[in-house]
């Protein structure tokens, strides 16, 4: 009985991913077509079209998935702990001073490889 409506959401979720393709087409062509509208109506137009197939996508059950997998990457991101603003401040001139050290050593081994060279061509 599970694979039956396994089976059953599967081909109602292919024709939900078959109309939200055909408004994206919509959307395409119908910008094309209007092109000499004005540009904000045409926007409007989109901006709608994308909501609905946004909506229409988030019925299948990939989009339940990705709207589980955004909502639980928003919790995330609240119990990262964020530096301060003066540990990013440390950190940024840490890693300045660290590549300006490594620079001048580049240059410095540069210019006297080049000097070497240059000696022994002569």
């Amino acid at each position: 009985m599970n694979s039956k409506v396994t089976s059953e959401r599967s081909k109602f979720d292919g024709l939900k991913w078959l109309i939200v393709v055909a408004l994206v087409a919509t959307g395409v062509v119908g910008n094309s077509i209007f092109a000499g509208e004005s540009l904000l109506y045409r926007v409007l137009a989109l901006l709608a079209l994308a909501l609905v197939a946004g909506l229409v996508a988030l019925q299948t059950a990939r989009g339940k998935a990705f709207f589980k997998l955004f909502n639980e990457a928003k919790n995330e991101i609240r119990r990262v702990v964020w530096p301060t603003r003066q540990e990013t401040l440390q950190t940024t001139a840490i890693v300045v001073i660290a590549v300006l050290l490594v620079g001048l050593a580049l240059w410095g081994l540069d210019s006297l490889l080049g000097w070497l060279v240059s000696s022994i061509i002569g």
